[in-house]
């Protein structure tokens, strides 16, 4: 019998399908996971070496600034050598998107609170997108909101957001052109989350999801992490971009571990492991540090459990593909619902990843890593 269909909390919200290069965005397309490079666009081999890592660690889709001529003038290059669709972030001039549309990007990202006369450029950027085959995003960011809104609403609220982007929405649906998804990004999660409820009932769009200015590794995971959330357990959202003050692929590693968390995403290498307490009998923190650093960069469908107590520990690592019981300085170590060997704790680490890498290669796993336990 074929394996049932992972639940998820809510039905996918019906959306059109928009072209990114190679990828699609809204519609029944998987949802996907965008970062942005921090280096110089001018700096190509930078920007590509960051790209090329990007895509190793599961990037879909990369953002590049593109805030002077000379980044415009590069981005062909980058554009052509990119494994992933690469999409140009344009801010200010307007004629860095017609440039961008020439370079051939795959998308062009739009903030039409601060490019200067954008509405009146509408139609001849529709115009060229249409005829490269391009797609847009108009991508309103609270810190950079139109100052007609702001004057009208007094801060970014989302009722601010939702008009500066339906009305930009509306610019081009005039032309008709519609190859477009819409953001509306703020840093607070509580207004990033309704601005996106709201523009999701009044628009059949597909919507990139960020919390803008997340902050910190730690800060940033947590916002984003609760915005996202909220609104993919209520099937909102169709690609997302964890924004943190981190290198870039750690933004991927958080969105894919929402989407895997939300079965949005299948589910690769799953950690259980138990906070500890009183109970337990074995040193479970170093345990499963261990574990999940000697498991970096497995792509197998593993849930590996490391538990340190005979309460809960038989149960969570029964139900695991592979596991450890503890307790009296010892494990029983589990595969698929059985005991198959008991052993110190001392070897406890290496059975697992010894384990771990048999299980994976029997999957078919490729690039399963070296058991290392240092």
């Amino acid at each position: 019998m074929p394996a049932a269909p992972a639940p998820t909390l809510a039905p996918r919200r019906t959306t059109r399908k928009i072209r990114v290069g190679s990828t699609f965005v809204g519609g029944d397309a998987p949802i996907s996971v965008q970062s942005m490079t921090t280096t110089k666009t001018t700096d190509i081999n930078g920007t590509l070496q960051q790209i090329a890592e990007l895509t190793a660690t599961g990037c879909d889709i990369v953002r590049v600034a593109v805030p002077s001529q000379d980044d415009a003038d590069v981005l062909h290059i980058i554009a052509k050598k990119s494994q992933i669709p690469v999409i140009a972030d344009i801010h200010f001039q307007p004629r860095y998107v017609f440039a961008a549309i020439d370079a051939g990007c795959a998308a062009v990202r739009v903030n039409p609170g601060n490019i200067k006369q954008f509405d009146d450029k509408v139609a001849e950027i529709a115009k060229a997108a249409s005829d490269a085959g391009v797609s847009l995003r108009i991508g309103v960011n609270a810190g950079s909101l139109d100052k007609r809104l702001l004057a009208k609403y007094g801060s970014p609220t989302p009722e601010a957001l939702v008009e500066s982007a339906l009305w930009e929405a509306s610019l081009f649906e005039d032309v008709g052109f519609h190859d477009f998804k819409i953001s509306v990004k703020h840093n607070d999660p509580v207004v990033m989350v309704r601005a996106y409820e709201m523009l999701s009932q009044q628009c059949d769009y597909p919507l990139h999801l960020g919390v803008t200015e997340a902050g910190p590794a730690f800060q940033g995971t947590i916002k984003s992490s609760v915005a996202f959330g909220a609104l993919l357990s209520q099937g909102i959202g169709d690609t997302i971009r964890v924004s943190l003050s981190a290198p870039p692929a750690e933004e991927v590693k958080v969105g894919l571990k929402i989407l895997e968390s939300l079965n949005l995403r299948p589910r690769k290498l799953d950690i259980v492991s138990c906070p500890s307490c009183g109970r337990a009998q074995v040193d479970v923190y170093s345990l499963a540090e261990k574990v999940t650093k000697g498991l970096e960069g497995m792509q197998a469908p593993l849930r590996v459990a490391v538990m340190g107590c005979v309460v809960n520990g038989p149960g969570e690592a029964r139900e695991a593909d592979l596991g450890v019981a503890s307790g009296n300085g010892k494990g029983q170590i589990f595969v698929k619902g059985e005991v198959v060997k008991t052993v110190p704790e001392s070897e406890i680490v290496e059975t697992l990843l010894v384990e771990a890498r048999r299980i994976a290669a029997e999957m078919g796993e490729v690039g399963a890593p070296e058991v290392s336990v240092s």
